[in-house]
């Protein structure tokens, strides 16, 4: 498995900022329940991360967070069982799709993809 990247971390300026990225993609991630990767993938690029390796990182950095969502919801009774368990399935079978096609797709067209569903999902939240 590869997990070599561009960025150089370990000092103490990509730890410190590493921290603000992460508190601010948590607090998002955990006040819109979800979207924390919308923040993430630019920002991880702009440590030193290719696309690629933005998006696997952004996946990997929100599921703390995710998991962290899910019990505090799960506690206080904010769900509807009849919607999870179909969304969870097609979600599943998304994420298993998506993370095959970010193996071979090329890095111009992940990005394409990605600022095509960004527009789109600002503009039908503008638009609801």
């Amino acid at each position: 498995m590869k997990n070599q990247s561009n960025a150089s971390f370990g000092g103490k300026s990509t730890v410190l900022k590493s921290l603000a990225l992460g508190g601010g993609i948590g607090a998002v991630n955990a006040l819109f329940g979800g979207g924390g990767g919308m923040l993430a993938v630019p920002a991880l690029q702009g440590l030193g991360l290719d696309q690629k390796q933005a998006h696997a990182t952004a996946i990997l950095v929100i599921l703390p967070v995710s998991a962290l969502s899910f019990l505090w919801y799960l506690f206080g009774g904010l769900y509807d069982i009849n919607i999870i368990i179909p969304t969870a399935i097609g979600t599943l079978a998304g994420g298993l799709l998506g993370a095959k096609l970010l193996g071979v797709l090329p890095v111009k067209t992940v990005t394409v993809i990605f600022a095509v569903l960004q527009a789109a999902a600002g503009l039908w939240m503008l638009l609801r």
